[in-house]
């Protein structure tokens, strides 16, 4: 080992430290890289809740499974055929692919219902097919 003369005492010295500097650089890239994946995708961008008519649930995915789902929101027309408002599907997915809400939305397709939601600024394929991830169901009486 190199060592510098100091007067009367030897000091070693000092290594250059290329591994501490590359694990530096590499643990604050993942920590930013954590910081915009919760930005983009785990910020609630809204909240709120849909109701009508479950007329659809399922489960998609070749690699990861989604819990996926369909609610007729309805329309309105004038009585006579004519529609005034287009009937409107609502499209979402299953909160955190959680199977309890998945099982208990299966169990009530076709029924009046009432999803709360919260809507995230952008998903990966991971999470679901839409931005709408359903935390609560409520049945419609």
């Amino acid at each position: 080992m190199a060592e510098i003369d100091q007067g009367s005492d030897k000091v070693p010295a000092k290594k250059s430290k290329p591994f501490r500097k590359f694990l530096t650089i590499t643990s604050l890239i993942l920590i930013a890289a954590w910081f915009i994946y919760y930005f983009i995708c785990g910020l609630t961008y809204s909240e709120g809740s849909r109701s009508g008519v479950l007329t659809k649930v399922s489960k998609k995915g070749y690699l990861v499974k989604t819990y996926e789902g369909e609610l007729y929101v309805g329309g309105f027309n004038e009585g006579s055929g004519t529609a005034v408002v287009a009937p409107r599907i609502f499209y979402f997915s299953v909160y955190g692919s959680n199977e309890h809400i998945y099982k208990q939305l299966d169990s009530l397709q076709g029924e009046r219902v009432i999803l709360y939601y919260k809507q995230v600024f952008k998903n990966f394929f991971w999470q679901g097919e839409t931005d709408y991830f359903i935390h609560e169901v409520k049945i419609v009486k």
